[in-house]
């Protein structure tokens, strides 16, 4: 940053630190070639960016967007109550001082004029009340598209934008929630799952290459898991699965029959037809344990699939597996 001449804020501090840690396919691209050609970084260049690239500062402009909108139609409604509070009190006193006119009338034609005069404030009375329930109804839809657009926001900040699955947010919300279900008793695993050599395909074809492997390896995890189970994005080339319900054993069959779905899978050249190779994944597979924090669940999982990766490749290694203990005897 401080060869790009770049303030170190906080906010160009998240973009520097996605192109360093190449989570974030895009930013990778666009700013390493503005390094490379030696182009200066702009403010608003790097706000575009951002905005573009990062789905936390889309979600906190489009939320900051939606609490102006809100407060807008707040205000106008409050003021339009006010109004229509002040027009009650007006048509009661007109009510008031007509009671008592009538007391002290007897005329027919002053009768005839006090009832007429009651009939038009009635009238009048009458078409605000119609007003006011117009512009109600048309807050409370202006409300309901708030409300939709809000949904919108709050699920693009739970999606990976790149693949379209769940994001680390969301799977960090849904390990949460499985806190509580394994407290009730419910048998929840975990898959961690990798690319294997990922980088070569980013070396040897290209981001855009990669970013088509990161989304067919994503697709194969959607279909492969249903209902309530949440397969997410965990960061760069690396995927987890939750899978409610389902005990170590049945999740390692899962996890294997999510292996050889990808296994299966060909990356083919559009314009020429040429097979750039096959795709492969390790994964690891733990079970939750009541009580436990879910940093152990993930260490688990995460040293089964380092067991998958040493074992070879293209593997899945539960945490019973008997090449996990092989493993960390010769560890130690």
């Amino acid at each position: 940053m401080g060869e790009c001449d770049v303030a170190a804020t906080p906010d160009n501090f998240e973009l520097f630190y996605a192109y360093a840690c190449g989570d974030n396919p895009a930013i990778t691209q666009v700013m390493g070639a503005h390094i490379a050609a030696g182009k200066p970084f702009t403010a608003a260049m790097l706000q575009d960016l951002r905005l573009r690239c990062l789905s936390s500062a889309r979600t906190a402009n489009a939320m900051e967007a939606l609490g102006t909108n809100m407060s807008d139609v707040i205000a106008a409604v409050l003021t339009r109550l006010e109004a229509a509070g002040r027009e009650a009190v007006h048509y009661s006193n007109q009510l008031n001082a007509a009671s008592g006119e009538l007391d002290g009338q007897d005329s027919p034609d002053n009768l005839r004029d006090l009832v007429a005069g009651l009939i038009g404030a009635t009238r009048a009375m009458e078409e605000r009340t119609r007003n006011l329930e117009g512009e109600l109804q048309r807050s409370s839809e202006q409300v309901t598209e708030l409300r939709t657009k809000l949904d919108s926001v709050r699920k693009e900040s739970l999606t990976d934008p790149l693949t379209g699955i769940a994001n680390r947010k969301a799977f960090d919300d849904a390990a949460a929630q499985a806190l509580v279900q394994i407290a009730a008793g419910e048998q929840i695993s975990l898959l961690m799952c990798d690319i294997d050599h990922f980088k070569k395909f980013n070396d040897n074809w290209g981001h855009q290459t990669g970013d088509q492997v990161l989304k067919l390896v994503a697709n194969c995890l959607s279909d492969n898991v249903k209902g309530r189970d949440t397969a997410a994005r965990y960061g760069g080339e690396e995927f987890v699965v939750l899978l409610r319900g389902i005990a170590l054993s049945d999740a390692t069959k899962i996890a294997d029959q999510i292996r050889a779905t990808v296994e299966t899978k060909k990356l083919v050249k559009k314009s020429t037809g040429d097979i750039l190779g096959s795709i492969t994944i390790s994964i690891g597979v733990a079970q939750f344990h009541g009580g436990e924090a879910i940093e152990n669940v993930i260490r688990r999982a995460d040293a089964c699939l380092y067991g998958a990766k040493h074992h070879g490749r293209n593997l899945v290694v539960g945490e019973n597996d008997p090449r996990m203990a092989a493993l960390e005897t010769s560890a130690a």
